[in-house]
């Protein structure tokens, strides 16, 4: 099966907006994975924020990547972008990842996971009239694009908003991000967020 340039499907819907400036709803992750996203979407969207990741385990950690995120869009896009902070549950992550603990990282569980928070940015867009959502997460090389689009479109089936089809790491996404990281100081965490990957990454350090 030949893998979708979900990069390209994004550029046609961009080509297809003429004029018009469509409200888009970009599930969050951190700030870092943020910062390429937003420069590639902000001049044709009218782009808001939605941070929701009951992944990350320990609340230490979410919320200094919430700091993160707030300082660096209030210092680079002022107003002109949103935030909107979903719940904090990690209680949410742990009953989906039941029996599952042991898994690699970009598994079945990582499936679910980007389901949870996809599934939860759909509904905020459809509550808040958004035209479009997505998310930053396809910036990362660690995670499945072809996955992320895939549930987007199943999960915008009926909603009434549509999936932005999108994979932020191709045309230099990614690498972009870390510049964009390092010029403006922000903290870059070495791991997704779950006690799972990073419990994975120090055993393979050892």
């Amino acid at each position: 099966m030949n893998k979708i340039n979900y990069d390209a499907e994004m550029q046609k819907v961009i080509d297809g907006l003429g004029d018009k400036k469509p409200k888009l709803l970009m599930h969050a992750c951190c700030a870092p994975c943020s910062t390429a996203c937003l420069e590639r979407v902000t001049p044709y969207f009218e782009t808001t924020l939605f941070f929701f990741n009951p992944n990350i385990t320990e609340s230490e950690e979410y919320y200094l990547r919430l700091r993160e995120l707030k300082k660096y869009v209030a210092d680079v896009y002022g107003d002109e972008v949103g935030i909107i902070e979903g719940r904090y549950k990690s209680s949410e992550f742990f009953d989906m990842a039941k029996g599952r603990e042991k898994e690699r990282e970009g598994g079945e569980r990582c499936h679910d996971c980007y389901t949870q928070r996809l599934s939860e940015t759909a509904k905020i867009a459809v509550e808040n009239k958004f035209d479009y959502f997505c998310t930053t997460l396809s910036v990362s090389p660690y995670k499945n694009s072809q996955w992320i689009n895939e549930i987007g479109n199943k999960i915008a089936e009926g909603t009434g908003v549509k999936f932005l089809p999108s994979d932020f790491k191709k045309r230099g996404g990614y690498r972009r991000s870390v510049e964009l990281s390092e010029e403006y100081g922000l903290y870059r965490q070495n791991y997704c967020g779950c006690i799972y990957s990073k419990y994975q990454d120090i055993a393979e350090e050892e």
